[in-house]
């Protein structure tokens, strides 16, 4: 399953990521790295995810979030 799949208030674990280095390495070092929680806050037009990981609130594009492979994902929905 992917981020973008995660329902709004779901939870999961990152798994991997499939995406440019670069944007990759970014990400790792914001703390998003394999086995990290991440919870979904909300879904604005256009795809865009509101994320919460490692305390810290993010907002990724569904070109991101249709990269990352989740695992474990829990809807309170």
């Amino acid at each position: 399953m992917y981020l973008k799949d995660v329902p709004v208030g779901g939870s999961c674990v990152v798994e991997s990521m499939d995406l440019p280095f670069e944007l990759e390495r970014r990400l790792e070092a914001l703390g998003m790295t394999t086995g990290t929680s991440v919870s979904v806050l909300g879904s604005k037009g256009r795809g865009i995810m509101i994320i919460k990981l490692r305390g810290t609130r993010f907002a990724l594009g569904r070109n991101i979030t249709g990269s990352i492979t989740v695992e474990g994902a829990k809807g309170d929905a």
